[in-house]
């Protein structure tokens, strides 16, 4: 299986903690983050390109879709620094040849206090002879 989840999570999650130190981001969803801001960086979905599997049905490629969140707590200018985290996923996930499907202020429903955005991002993942990942758009 074309995997490329923690490798992408690391490159996202060193940005975010170097931009924004202190910050807490995490692999999975968490409803109740220990620190604020928070980014969760979570893949929903890993199928196969049906369209490059071998007779063996064999892998070549995926498409792999991730979610974030990002929330803030501040008493001022919360909605700003969620912006401005989110425009730094993206612009990681954009390097890293993704396509963005959606970005959209959500309503925090455990806390309304906390202000969320939340993102999708697409791309299709080969593995080249050398092990790197290929991502294409498409």
């Amino acid at each position: 299986m074309i995997s490329p989840e923690s490798l992408l999570f690391t490159i996202i999650a060193t940005a975010v903690r170097e931009a924004f130190p202190g910050s807490y981001v995490a692999g999975e969803y968490v409803s109740q983050p220990p620190r604020f801001p928070a980014v969760n960086i979570v893949e929903m979905d890993n199928f196969p390109v049906r369209s490059t599997m071998t007779n063996v049905s064999i892998e070549n490629t995926v498409q792999v879709v991730y979610e974030v969140n990002v929330y803030s707590n501040l008493t001022k200018g919360k909605k700003a620094e969620c912006k401005a985290i989110a425009a730094l996923v993206d612009t990681e996930f954009m390097k890293l040849g993704f396509k963005r499907l959606l970005l959209n202020p959500i309503q925090n429903m455990n806390d309304a206090t906390i202000y969320r955005m939340y993102a999708r991002y697409r791309g299709e993942v080969a593995v080249d002879a050398d092990g790197n990942y290929l991502v294409y758009r498409r």
